[in-house]
């Protein structure tokens, strides 16, 4: 009888083992039919339901933190070329939801190339009431006791499970969707052509990571709309860089309510394939979102770049949009920038914040003393710290990949406007009227409280005051030309005087800390005159080393310290790169850095050790005054 029992019951698993292989067999996109790839937005995601599969979640590992509960979880993205795929992320989400029997709007964290899902997300984001699924895309994760990095992901691969390191990851089965590294040659993402680790045998959108990773990002909206104490109609999606494009391809999907993407999802516009280009060019995305979207846009970004902002929010759908743009920042910022995305979240998935109305502006260019007047009109709905505007004279038109450098070393110059009735007015004065005029305004709001969150590399951060931006205004040359602008400014040898507003014109990722960098060298007014030396007086109570940055070059300044000030005179020869070479002259200078200490780092691959100048700064931040060319008579 027991004989008997135990042949069934192997029988039973035995079918139930041949159904499962079975259901898994059935692939998830349906086959190209004669050989045709998709052609456009629609075809591309033709046939896929991000709902249909079950998910088969799997708890890989669970733990409390300050009264969140959090969780490595993996679940099924979908059958490919005839293997599974599988997603692993971290979950996170306030336990004190769960005996409540809360609702919670729900979020899903993209992040970038490089990056990790990280359980800081998800932490800070269930304080603020929120259940967030960050996903591992790329195979990396960030958690305690669960750190799965390259390597370990490489281990993964390899099926080293009895390695001490080894961790449960995502796997991409017969397909390739990781990145930095991927698991095969090249770059995986923007290439759609065919190769054996690809899902079609020719050139196909469905071949490249961006649409792997967007489909994987839509059935995790399905796990995040599957869990109980999640209200499936409030879901928002936010990414940042390589996350920022994939937050754009994936908020077509009509279950996404908000979405905030960061340095990215608005410059994918070139690539040498027309077929990428008509299906996984960001334009092509942004013109099926009709959510509302909030784009965070630093003004220096080398991969969201800012010139192409008015036109992705002309191609999308959604009336309700917002943009935050910090001057000179490339592909980081500072928590009043890094907040919006929080309280973009709060106010379409909670309605428990209101964003002010984008600021109102105009451009006037025939004025009666040629120069350009920008005016300004705030939502006074909220108190209002201060109204900022930004022009620069580097911006390009057809602006590409390619200008990276330009990009990234942009000045802005900064005015401070004047207030005349309703509205705040600028005045731009230009140096010449032969290179393109960009500006915009930011208007810094009061928060009613502090809020706290993980900024784009999760950093937390706290911050009691946002930042909102106009929309960024482009006039070319002919345009100024044609209104009659004239050339007001004139050249200066003094690059800096540090009074008023200064520092609207230097940045700091780190505002707790005194080092300060500039791109005012890289804009004409400042250029170098032959034999010239810079120069800078310094005051320092203490005595301290100062290491000054020109790009690659660097030279460390002994600071004697004490009331006086103290003169610094350094000529080209006085910096030096990374290998010990002398930097010649002072053309194509793009960035000035004062800063206590500085690492030069070699090359990815490179053998060569990094070289630590300065150390750790002793006593009061010091002061600065008088930077300026010297030209010897």
């Amino acid at each position: 009888m027991t004989h008997t029992i135990h042949k069934r019951t192997l029988f039973v698993c035995l079918l139930f083992v041949i159904m499962q292989s079975s259901v898994q067999a059935a692939e998830t996109l349906p086959a190209l039919q004669n050989e045709h790839a998709p052609q456009n937005f629609a075809e591309m995601w033709a046939g896929f339901d991000p709902r249909s599969e079950p998910l088969e979640t799997e708890v890989l590992k669970e733990w409390e933190e300050d009264g969140v509960v959090l969780q490595i979880v993996r679940f099924r993205i979908g059958v490919f070329k005839g293997k599974t795929a599988r997603l692993a992320a971290v979950f996170g989400y306030p336990k004190q939801a769960v005996a409540n029997k809360q609702k919670l709007p729900g979020l899903l964290q993209i992040h970038g190339g490089g990056q990790y899902a990280d359980y800081r997300a998800c932490l800070l984001n269930a304080k603020r009431g929120y259940a967030t699924l960050s996903i591992a895309w790329a195979g990396r994760i960030n958690a305690p006791d669960y750190q799965v990095t390259p390597a370990e992901v490489k281990l993964f691969w390899d099926g080293k499970t009895d390695d001490p390191r080894y961790q449960v990851t995502t796997d991409w089965g017969a397909l390739d969707g990781y990145h930095a590294p991927g698991k095969n040659p090249g770059n995986q993402f923007p290439g759609i052509e065919p190769d054996a680790w690809t899902l079609d045998n020719i050139e196909s959108p469905r071949n490249s990571g961006w649409f792997l990773c967007a489909l994987a990002a839509r059935r995790a909206l399905t796990f995040l709309e599957r869990q109980p104490l999640v209200d499936p109609d409030r879901l928002g999606v936010y990414g940042h860089s390589m996350g920022g494009k994939l937050t754009v391809l994936t908020a077509p999907d009509a279950r996404v309510k908000a979405a905030a993407p960061s340095c990215g999802g608005i410059s994918d516009r070139y690539n040498r394939s027309p077929l990428f280009c008509q299906t996984l060019g960001d334009n092509v995305s942004l013109k099926q979102i009709s959510c509302p979207i909030i784009f965070l846009s630093p003004a220096n970004d080398f991969h969201g770049r800012i010139g192409n902002l008015p036109t992705a929010i002309n191609e999308i759908q959604s009336s309700e949009w917002r943009v935050t743009c910090s001057p000179h920042h490339n592909h980081q910022d500072t928590p009043d920038f890094e907040v919006a995305t929080m309280l973009w979240m709060d106010q379409h998935l909670k309605g428990s914040f209101t964003f002010p109305q984008t600021p109102k502006t105009e451009l006037t260019l025939t004025t009666t003393d040629g120069v350009p007047r920008f005016t300004v009109t705030p939502d006074e709905s909220r108190t209002i710290h201060s109204i900022d505007v930004y022009f620069s004279r580097q911006g390009k038109t057809d602006e590409g990949p390619q200008d990276r450098l330009n990009t990234k070393h942009r000045f802005w110059h900064h005015v401070k406007p004047v207030k005349a009735e309703d509205a705040w007015i600028a005045n731009l004065p230009l140096g010449n009227v032969d290179q393109p005029l960009w500006v915009y305004a930011n208007i810094r709001y009061a928060l009613d409280e502090p809020v706290s969150g993980a900024g784009y590399y999760y950093r937390p951060y706290t911050t009691k005051s946002f930042n909102l931006s106009s929309l960024l205004q482009m006039v070319s040359p002919a345009e100024l030309q044609a209104a009659g602008v004239q050339a007001t400014r004139e050249p200066s040898l003094l690059i800096e005087d540090f009074q008023d507003n200064w520092r609207q014109e230097w940045f700091s990722y780190q505002p707790d800390k005194w080092t300060i960098t500039t791109h005012k060298l890289n804009d004409g007014l400042w250029k170098a005159p032959p034999q010239a030396q810079l120069a800078l007086e310094v005051r320092a109570v203490e005595a301290n080393q100062m290491v000054v940055v020109l790009d690659d070059y660097a030279t460390e300044v002994e600071l004697t310290g004490g009331p006086d000030w103290q003169t610094i005179t350094l000529k080209p020869s006085d910096f030096q790169n990374l290998v010990g070479e002398s930097l010649s002259d002072w053309q194509g200078i793009h960035q000035l850095k004062l800063t206590p200490a500085e690492a030069q780092r070699p090359a990815r691959g490179s053998k060569t050790k990094q070289r630590i100048l300065g150390k750790n700064w002793r006593g009061p931040q010091p002061t600065f005054q008088n930077l300026h060319w010297q030209v010897d008579p």
